[in-house]
């Protein structure tokens, strides 16, 4: 008995309402993409770092260049 049960296929019949009105819900969807990673120092303070860093070892050696004697005088 449970062999004819097996091979019989069961159509449904899909069944529209001929009055009223029909809805469909759609729903939002996140798309999650890639996080993008920012530097925390922009580019510009990185420059003026650096400037600031090369400013100082001049003036250091300016110091330094003052302060020692000259052996050849």
């Amino acid at each position: 008995m449970s062999e004819s049960t097996d091979n019989q296929v069961e159509q449904c019949d899909i069944v529209l309402p001929r009055q009223g009105l029909l809805y469909q819900e759609d729903t939002l969807n996140y798309i999650l993409c890639k996080p993008k990673l920012i530097p925390l120092k922009s580019v510009t303070l990185e420059k003026l770092e650096k400037m600031q860093r090369d400013a100082e070892i001049k003036v250091r050696e300016a110091q330094e260049a003052e302060t020692s004697p000259d052996i050849n005088a």
